[in-house]
């Protein structure tokens, strides 16, 4: 199933996704242990992580000011907020409850824009502390079920993990993949997380359902711990299209957490899906309520740079481009704007400049080695029609070579030069004297055969031709 397809037989989607983030602090949310990554496993523990008696929590200001951040970027309502025990055993969660927050989380009421003005709710940003890592040996599924034995890294045990829930507010596989990169790109902004899904710092939840418009919302299912914004488009598509084929087909959709296996391209069943009402949620008594003071908020609030998506419009303004193209949204993840803006300062043409930056910058991270100034001035030998197109693609190769340079004078040692109109002109009759089954064809209306007479000019002029030029002068001879 595309990514675009549409359901069949008028069957909607819903989804929604809860995403979670573990933050970019140096210990973790309840002890003094390392946050850390990558470390031999079991060292990054104390008896706070692995649940010993007599072992007290105590919180962590930085993951609650971290979480604040988040929850203020996606629009939320910072509120006071307990903790809770979540209860339930499992071998990388040594206590046998985890410490979330339940009922009065610390984030409620956001929301986060996607392209085309899709308005997507944030039901709830809440705290709490991520489990440990179990890898599973032998069988082929690399899960527990089917295994011989498994072994427990607590490391990742007690890290501090903020919970973003959205609302059922995503129609289709796109939506879903654009929410998960935008909600990446604001959680690197403002710092909270490294955001890697590929190391399990950002990992999705997606949870699906289909209906017919009109009718309540259909039993959902839970595809746990999806990692990459590829395979969260594809196994929305399988799901959706599974419980369409399984109700058309006279059977019930079960409430259940299923696995994605992004090598076969399927969803797989792991376990029936629990209630909130199976994990005993209790408050967490050796911790008090949590109540942040305003003037604590506004500081948080105060210190958020400016968000991907405000910079993305003020790139597109700058430039004339569309916000929600391919151009502002790369720029600005590469961290290229303020660049791009630098090189407009400088008199470059803003529209060049953007999508040079764009094509030919992917290695040169947020502070290119080429200076603005030069950037700038090649954008204006271009648009002055000084060097062709295709020189100044060369000579932006050799400007990225050398670190930056006199971009005339390197025009001028390369003998590059833009033809002028009347020479122009000439190369143009000679074409169509040369090619008349072409030049005739163009004339009748194959678009195509335009390609066979550009192409003769600029090999006759040895690259020297515009060929935006070239193919006006074609044009306007064709309409006489």
């Amino acid at each position: 199933m595309s990514d675009d397809a549409v359901l069949p037989n008028g069957w909607q989607l819903v989804v929604g996704l809860e995403v979670h983030v573990e933050l970019a602090t140096k210990t973790k949310m309840f002890s003094a242990s390392a946050n850390r990554f990558g470390d031999e496993p079991n060292t990054n523990i104390d008896p706070v992580t692995l649940g010993l008696p007599g072992a007290l929590p105590v919180l962590n200001k930085h993951a609650v000011e971290l979480a604040m951040r988040i929850g203020l970027a996606l629009n939320c309502k910072v509120q006071p907020c307990t903790f809770h025990r979540k209860n339930y055993f499992y071998p990388d969660l040594p206590k046998a409850y985890q410490i979330t927050q339940y009922d009065h989380p610390l984030n409620i009421d956001g929301f986060l824009m996607l392209p085309g003005e899709v308005r997507i709710g944030i039901e709830r940003a809440h705290l709490e502390e991520d489990t440990g890592k179990s890898t599973h040996f032998g069988g082929s599924s690399g899960r527990i079920h089917g295994s011989d034995y498994s072994l427990i890294d607590f490391n990742r045990a007690g890290v501090p993990l903020v919970e973003i829930v959205s609302r059922p507010d995503i129609r289709t596989s796109e939506q879903a993949r654009q929410y998960v990169a935008e909600l990446r790109a604001i959680l690197l902004a403002v710092g909270a997380s490294d955001a890697k899904m590929e190391e399990g710092s950002m990992r999705c939840d997606v949870n699906v359902s289909v209906h017919k418009p009109g009718t309540p919302f259909g039993t959902r299912c839970e595809i746990k711990n999806v990692n990459s914004i590829r395979a969260v488009g594809r196994a929305i598509d399988y799901e959706a299209r599974r419980q369409v084929d399984l109700i058309e087909g006279g059977g019930t959709v079960r409430q259940e957490t299923r696995h994605w296996d992004d090598a076969s391209g399927r969803t797989e069943t792991l376990r029936t899906k629990e209630d909130a009402d199976d994990y005993r949620y209790f408050l967490e008594p050796d911790l008090v309520p949590l109540v942040p003071e305003q003037s604590w908020i506004d500081q948080v609030r105060a210190a958020l740079p400016v968000l991907p998506a405000a910079r993305r419009n003020a790139l597109a303004e700058l430039c004339g481009i569309d916000k929600d193209g391919e151009s502002a949204f790369v720029v600005v993840e590469r961290g290229q704007d303020d660049y791009v803006r630098q090189v407009v300062g400088n008199g470059g043409d803003p529209r060049r400049s953007v999508i040079y930056v764009q094509q030919a910058f992917a290695e040169q991270g947020a502070t290119p080695k080429v200076p603005a100034k030069d950037l700038a001035a090649l954008t204006i030998l271009e648009r002055d029609a000084k060097v062709t197109s295709t020189q100044a693609k060369t000579l932006l190769a050799d400007l990225i070579e050398a670190g930056g340079g006199d971009v005339a004078a390197i025009a001028a040692k390369r003998g590059f030069e833009a033809l002028d109109t009347g020479a122009l002109e000439a190369m143009v009759d000679t074409a169509i004297a040369a090619e008349p089954g072409a030049w005739q064809k163009y004339c009748d209306g194959e678009e195509k055969a335009l390609g066979a007479l550009v192409g003769a000019i600029m090999k006759s002029s040895k690259g020297k031709a515009d060929g935006k030029a070239v193919t006006a002068i074609l044009q306007s001879k064709r309409q006489k």
